[in-house]
C-alpha cells in the first residue's frame, strides 16, 4: 500500500484504487447475467410448451361461436347466405385443431382432443343437416340436435385451455422458485461487493481528500478576507501542483488587496460624501427591502437618523405604505412605476407648514441582470407648488376682471351692429364681425380658464346623479348635429339602450363628450366619419369618440392633455388648448380615466370611463 500511495500521478492513484472495485463489479455482473439468463430460459419454456395450445383453444372457441351465430342468423332470416362463411369457419377450426394435436405436452390432452374432434365432427354433421331441413323445421332441429353439440364442443375447448393454463401455473411456480434462489444469490453477492467497495472508498477518500480539504479551508479563509494563507505541499502529483498554484494565488491576492484597499475606501467615502451633499432626499433599498443608504436630506424628510436606520427594514424609516409598495413594485418588476403628478407628490407636516416633495422610484440593474437595488428620490417642490397656486389665483382673478369688460365690449358691438349697421361701410361691418368673433373667443378662453382654475383649486362642484348614458349621447348628438353637417362629416352614435345608469354630473359629462366630438370634427376631412360608442366594462362604462381624420403626431400624444397644447388641423381652429385638460380633470373628478389611441394619417380614438351607478 505504501508503494501504491507513493505513485506520483494522482490520476493513476484513482484509477488503480477503483480498478479493483470495477473488476469485482464486472464479475458479479457476469454472474448475475447468467442467473437472469437461466431464469429467462425457464420462462421461455413455459410459453413454448403451453402457449400454442391455449392460443389454439381460444381460436377454436371463437370459430365455433361464429359458426353458431351464422346458424342463428340463418334461422332468423337475417343473412340467408351463411353457408359459405360457415365452411370458412369450419376450415379455420380444423386448422387450429391440427395445431393443438401437434403440440401435445400433457398426457391427458390426447383423450381430450379425441373427444373434441369427435364432438366437432358430429356438430358439423348436424349443422349440414340443419341447412337441408325446411325452414319450418329448422328451429326444433337446432334446439334438439345442433345446440347441445355446440355446448359440448365448446366445453371441450374450454377444458383444453384450462388444462394448459394449469400447466403454465405449475411451470411458473417452478420458475418462481428458481428466481427466488437467484435473487438471494445476487443479494448476497451485491452485499459483499458493496461492503468491499465501501471499505475501499472510505480508505481512498481519507487518503486522497486530505489535500483537497486543506485547500477548501484555505479558500474559506480567503473568502472571509484573510489572505495570509499557505497550504502545505507534499509530493509531486497534481494535487501538490494545485496546492503550489493556490499558494501563489493567495500571495498575489494579498498584495492586490493591500494595494487597492486604500483606493476602494477613498471611492466609497467620496460616493458617500456626494450622496450626503445632494439637496434631494435619496434612499437606496436592497432586494430584501433593507436600507443600503440614506442621505441626510432623506433622514430629515422622514425624521430619522441615517446611522440608526441603515441596514434596517425600509418600513422602520419610511412609515408610508404607498412608498413602500412602490419600492416593492420596482424591485419585483424591474420597471419604474408610472405615476402622474398628483400620485408622485408626498406631503410632510413641518409644524403649521406643509412641505411638498415630488418623488420617483427607480430600479437599479447591472447590465441586463436582475435588480440589485431600488432608489427613492425626493425633491422639494413646495416653492413650485406655491408659485403654481399664485399663478392659478392670478389667472382666476384676471379672468374675473376680464369677464365684465368683455361682456360690455360684446354688448357694445352687438348694439352698434343693430343701430348703426346700415350706416357702416362693408369694410367697417367686416371689422365689427372680426371684433365680435375675437370677443367671443376671449370670453370662451376666460370661461375655460375659470373652470380650470376651479378644478385645480379643488373647487369644482359636481352634482352626481344616476343618469342613462344614452340620454347624454342623445343630448350631444342634438348639440353637434349642425356643426357636423356644416363640416360635411358623418356623425354616428352607438349607445346601447340596455346600458345601466351611470353616476355622473350630466352637464359636465355632456360638456366632455361635446368637446371630444368637436375636436374630432375639426380634425376630420369632408366626407369623413366620427363615431361615438358606449359599452359596459365591469363596474365602469367606456365612452369612445373615434374619427378617421389626420391623427395626432407621436410627439403630441404624451402631452395632449396638458394645458395650452394644440394640434394643427386642416381647418382653422378656434380652440384655446384647454379643452382636453379640463376633460381630463372632470373625468378624474368622477373617478374615471381618459386616454387616446392614434395612428398618424389613420385617425384617433379618445376613450373615457365613468362609474356605473350602484
Amino acid at each position: 500500500m505504501a508503494e501504491f500511495f507513493g505513485l506520483r500521478s494522482f490520476r493513476v492513484r484513482i484509477l488503480l484504487g477503483y480498478g479493483a472495485a470495477i473488476v469485482i463489479i464486472a464479475i458479479v455482473f457476469g454472474w448475475s447475467v447468467a442467473n437472469v439468463r437461466t431464469l429467462g430460459l425457464a420462462s421461455e419454456s413455459i410459453l413454448k410448451e403451453n402457449y400454442k395450445s391455449i392460443l389454439a383453444a381460444e381460436n377454436m372457441i371463437n370459430d365455433l361461436e361464429r359458426q353458431d351465430s351464422l346458424l342463428l342468423y340463418e334461422l332468423l332470416g337475417i343473412n340467408p347466405a351463411t353457408s359459405e362463411a360457415f365452411r370458412a369457419m369450419e376450415s379455420d377450426f380444423l386448422q387450429w385443431l391440427g395445431k393443438a394435436k401437434d403440440n401435445i405436452t400433457i398426457e391427458s390432452e390426447v383423450a381430450l382432443l379425441g373427444k373434441l374432434e369427435a364432438g366437432y365432427l358430429a356438430f358439423l354433421g348436424n349443422a349440414h343437416g340443419f341447412y337441408q331441413k325446411p325452414t319450418a323445421e329448422r328451429a326444433a332441429f337446432y334446439q334438439t340436435e345442433v345446440q347441445p353439440l355446440f355446448f359440448a364442443v365448446r366445453q371441450s375447448c374450454v377444458d383444453l385451455r384450462e388444462l394448459n393454463q394449469k400447466a403454465m401455473v405449475q411451470a411458473s411456480a417452478q420458475a418462481q422458485q428458481l428466481a427466488s434462489k437467484a435473487v438471494l444469490r445476487m443479494i448476497a453477492a451485491g452485499a459483499a461487493v458493496t461492503a468491499i467497495g465501501l471499505v475501499l472508498s472510505i480508505f481512498l477518500a481519507r487518503r486522497l481528500a486530505s489535500p483537497v480539504e486543506r485547500m477548501r479551508e484555505a479558500a474559506k479563509r480567503i473568502a472571509d478576507g484573510d489572505y495570509d494563507v499557505q497550504v502545505p505541499v507534499s509530493g509531486q502529483d497534481e494535487l501538490a501542483q494545485l496546492a503550489g498554484q493556490f499558494n501563489s494565488m493567495a500571495k498575489r491576492l494579498e498584495q492586490y488587496h493591500a494595494m487597492n484597499i486604500g483606493k476602494i475606501l477613498a471611492e466609497k467615502h467620496k460616493t458617500e460624501a456626494i450622496l450626503q451633499s445632494v439637496d434631494d432626499g435619496i434612499v437606496v433599498v436592497d432586494p430584501e427591502f433593507s436600507i443600503m443608504s440614506i442621505n441626510l436630506m432623506a433622514g430629515s424628510i422622514f425624521n430619522v437618523s441615517p446611522e440608526e436606520v441603515s441596514g434596517k427594514h425600509v418600513l422602520e424609516a419610511i412609515r408610508d405604505e404607498r412608498l413602500s409598495k412602490l419600492l416593492k413594485q420596482a424591485i419585483e418588476t424591474g420597471r419604474q412605476p408610472e405615476l402622474d403628478e398628483k400620485e408622485s407628490t408626498l406631503s410632510v407636516s413641518r409644524g403649521e407648514k406643509q412641505v411638498y416633495y415630488s418623488f420617483s422610484v427607480v430600479p437599479v440593474h447591472i447590465g441586463h441582470g436582475p435588480v440589485i437595488a431600488a432608489v427613492l428620490l425626493l425633491r422639494d417642490v413646495t416653492r413650485l407648488r406655491e408659485l403654481d397656486r399664485l399663478k392659478s389665483e392670478f389667472v382666476m382673478t384676471a379672468s374675473h376682471e376680464l369677464r365684465t369688460p368683455l361682456t360690455s365690449i360684446g354688448m357694445s358691438i352687438d348694439l352698434l351692429k343693430d343701430k348703426a349697421g346700415s350706416k357702416l361701410s362693408d369694410r367697417e361691418r367686416q371689422l365689427l364681425n372680426v371684433a365680435q368673433e375675437d370677443v367671443q373667443r376671449l370670453k370662451a378662453l376666460v370661461n375655460e380658464l375659470l373652470d380650470l382654475s376651479k378644478i385645480e383649486a379643488g373647487k369644482l362642484e359636481i352634482d352626481f346623479e344616476h343618469v342613462p348614458l344614452p340620454l347624454i349621447c342623445e343630448k350631444t348628438a342634438k348639440i353637434m348635429a349642425t356643426q357636423a353637417e356644416q363640416a360635411g362629416v358623418e356623425l354616428a352614435f352607438s349607445c346601447d339602450e340596455r346600458l345601466p345608469e351611470v353616476r355622473v354630473d350630466p352637464n359636465k359629462i355632456t360638456w366632455v363628450l361635446v368637446n371630444l366630438v368637436g375636436n374630432a370634427l375639426r380634425h376630420t376631412p369632408e366626407n369623413g366619419h366620427v363615431r361615438v360608442a358606449a359599452k359596459q366594462a365591469g363596474r365602469f362604462a367606456h365612452v369612445s369618440v373615434s374619427d378617421d381624420g389626420e391623427g395626432i403626431p407621436l410627439e403630441f400624444q404624451t402631452k395632449i392633455f396638458d394645458k395650452f397644447v394644440q394640434v394643427k388641423s386642416r381647418r382653422t381652429s378656434s380652440g384655446t388648448g384647454l379643452g382636453l385638460a379640463i376633460c381630463k380633470e372632470i373625468v378624474r373628478a368622477h373617478g374615471g380615466t381618459i386616454w387616446l389611441e392614434s395612428t398618424p394619417g389613420e385617425g384617433t380614438t379618445f376613450t373615457f370611463t365613468v362609474p356605473i351607478a350602484e
